[in-house]
């Protein structure tokens, strides 16, 4: 697609990009007036990246902003965008802000029918989508959102015959816009000479696991803030490479290949689609990656079943130099001293095994590694760190602009979450709830008063739902959602403490576990539904011989509960060296007859789990649980990915886990 530079009375002066005065678009023009042959976006398409340079994108950006100001967006409007990664999903959404308009990024993966609300919410007339897919998503809403009345589409295939109205494609578009640009040559410039930092730059709809999603409202000021007060921390510069992989509607995706990509002015590459990320990752060699845990987890699960599949000598050498990695891994990258003897086997395991290994993940060039959205287990963050990756944790959500806190240079730990970064201020309540204030603070939720007075204060502290405290190295810790800490009732733990998301993260910190949920607040005992990971436990069961059908067969295997029950029991006698959380051991367990879904309604788009949804749709076997049945038959209602309903059913096992006492009374003994 041909596109024209911007003529020189449409580069507008822009604000340093240190400054909290400027835009998203006025840091694109600068971008593409200081450097403008430089890279800004790839995507790879048939097998070959495309590059995108700054002048190119700025271009771009202008004759969208043009098309949509011919098809009526004004300033103020929403601007609904759904897809994958995408080139010119991203131009859309600056082109979008260039008008004063409101891009709303929502979850491609969604069904229509999650789309109704944030739709109808926002007063949305106008979508920019990816493929065939999303398009007939939005032709399908149009029955509950009859406002919609214009969508464009990026991938023409499949598309050719539709004739529906108000549907074209981005190059008609575009088109539209270089005839409008002739006839208001001033336009462009105008419209984004007009935009402020304090104006609203984007909207992001919450996971919603306990009603209807909240649209969280940003303005440039708070994510250009956060975009470069988390580049200065880590000293981000204009030659990263970024791998953008994650659901563009994820405020954390955002941030890093969005927010920061315009600050920084990186390079943002796109994969050719989800099933090629793997492969990507390792043509391109990011620099700086941000992933959520199940990302990682994800690799180190490819990599120990590649390993068990190895031949005997092979799996000797990478046990060896993993013992020693382990030992001495993590001190190197925190700088700390190591003897020399040591330092020279671990340049040879580095030569034979890390260095390799690193490659095979796609992570050669790594400098900063980030993950959040859910605790990282102590040995899956250290099997990373060990073998040279400087993988961190940071804490933030939808509302803070995502950073609040960042791990620094050698001061990375699995059990905190970082030290508070500029800008930031943290206290604790009383209740030991952590408040934050910072300049990235939502402006508040979209035509919803109430809740946000609910989380934010009078005197601008913002109340993020979370327990947690600072420890004596200044770093903060996250105990659990301050809502899902409950009590014990009865027993031998009467009283003690219940921290739900605590317990689940210790189980899923085994390879073969997936996903967990536990229960107990208000009960005398914890118990727990758990999800084997597939491929992992399929490939140890063929390993053993185990013949299974699929799923469901597979784990109900004896052989598998007696798997499962052992990581049950290390988290307990884990959980029995922890005197605030000994009663939280899991006395008794199952394994769910289905993977937890975000289509059928168990998990948010994010992967969080719905607590209180799953407590109710599987009633029957928390029944079951506490009532001491050694089984219980299910029928579960699930939706496929075509969109077509069915149901999954099993007679499920019901296993008893050993518990342990207490270090406290056992030393007191």
């Amino acid at each position: 697609m041909a596109t024209s530079p911007p003529s020189p009375k449409e580069t507008i002066p822009v604000d340093d990009e240190a400054s909290k005065g400027t835009t998203f678009p006025r840091l694109l023009l600068a971008h593409a007036a200081q450097r403008p042959e430089a890279p800004a976006l790839r995507e790879k398409e048939y097998g070959i990246w495309q590059t995108l340079s700054w002048a190119a994108l700025a271009a771009l950006v202008r004759e969208m902003a043009h098309g949509l100001a011919h098809a009526g967006l004004r300033r103020g409007d929403h601007l609904l965008v759904v897809g994958e990664n995408r080139p010119r999903l991203s131009a859309a959404m600056l082109a979008a802000q260039s008008l004063g308009a409101v891009p709303v990024p929502l979850y491609q993966d969604a069904v229509a029918a999650e789309f109704v609300f944030p739709v109808n919410n926002a007063e949305i007339a106008f979508a920019v989508v990816e493929d065939q897919e999303q398009v007939d998503k939005m032709l399908e809403l149009r029955e509950h959102c009859p406002q919609l009345g214009h969508i464009w589409f990026d991938d023409p295939r499949g598309l050719r015959s539709y004739a529906e109205a108000g549907l074209a494609s981005l190059d008609q578009l575009c088109a539209a816009g270089r005839a409008h640009a002739e006839l208001h040559q001033d336009f462009y410039a105008q419209a984004v000479g007009q935009g402020r930092a304090s104006d609203v730059a984007a909207m992001f709809f919450t996971s919603g696991t306990t009603g209807n999603p909240k649209g969280v409202v940003h303005t440039h000021a708070s994510l250009i803030d956060r975009a470069q007060a988390g580049a200065r921390f880590d000293k981000l510069t204009a030659s990263e490479e970024v791998l953008a992989y994650l659901p563009p509607a994820w405020i954390g995706q955002n941030i890093f290949s969005y927010a920061q990509w315009i600050a920084c002015g990186y390079v943002v590459n796109c994969p050719e689609s989800t099933s090629t990320v793997s492969i990507d990752l390792k043509e391109i060699g990011p620099t700086y990656y941000f992933a959520p845990p199940r990302v990682f987890e994800g690799l180190l699960t490819s990599v120990m079943i590649r390993m068990e599949d190895a031949s005997a000598p092979k799996r000797w050498l990478f046990q060896a130099c993993m013992k020693l990695a382990r030992r001495v891994g993590p001190a190197l990258m925190d700088g700390k001293d190591v003897g020399l003897l040591d330092r020279l086997k671990y340049a040879l395991g580095n030569l034979a095994i890390y260095g390799p290994l690193r490659n095979t993940l796609g992570f050669s060039r790594v400098r900063v590694a980030y993950t959040a959205g859910e605790a990282i287990g102590p040995d899956l963050f250290s099997f990373y760190r060990s073998i040279g990756i400087n993988l961190k944790q940071l804490y933030g959500s939808t509302e803070t602009a995502v950073f609040v806190c960042l791990q620094p240079d050698h001061e990375a730990r699995a059990d905190t979450v970082g030290v508070p970064i500029e800008g930031v201020e943290i206290k604790l309540s009383d209740s030991g709830e952590i408040l934050v204030k910072s300049p990235g603070l939502l402006r508040g939720y979209y035509k919803n008063e109430a809740a946000t007075a609910e989380v934010l204060t009078p005197e601008g502290w913002y109340h993020t739902g979370d327990a947690g405290f600072i420890d004596a190295h200044g770093h903060l810790k996250i105990i659990d959602r301050a809502k899902d800490v409950g009590r014990l009732k009865g027993g031998a733990f009467d009283a003690a403490m219940f921290a739900p998301k605590y317990v689940e993260n210790k189980l899923k910190f085994f390879a073969h576990i997936k996903e967990a949920v536990a229960f107990g607040d208000g009960r005398e005992k914890v118990c727990a539904f758990i999800n084997i990971d597939f491929d992992a436990v399929g490939n140890w069961a063929e390993r053993r011989n185990i013949a299974y059908a699929g799923y469901t067969d597979l784990a109900q295997k004896p052989e598998v509960y007696a798997l499962i029950r052992d990581c049950v029991e290390q988290v307990n006698a884990d959980l029995a060296e922890d005197e605030l959380l000994a009663g939280s051991q899991i006395t008794r367990f199952l394994i769910l007859h289905k993977e937890l879904d975000a289509d059928d309604g168990e998990l948010t788009r994010t992967r969080k789990v719905r607590r209180g949804a799953i407590a109710e749709k599987y009633a029957v076997l928390i029944d079951a649980f506490y009532g001491g049945k050694s089984s219980q038959f299910i029928e579960t209602a699930v939706r496929f990915e075509d969109g077509r309903a069915g149901s999954v059913s099993a007679d499920l096992k019901i296993s008893d886990a050993k518990t342990f006492a207490p270090a406290a009374t056992r030393r007191a003994a």
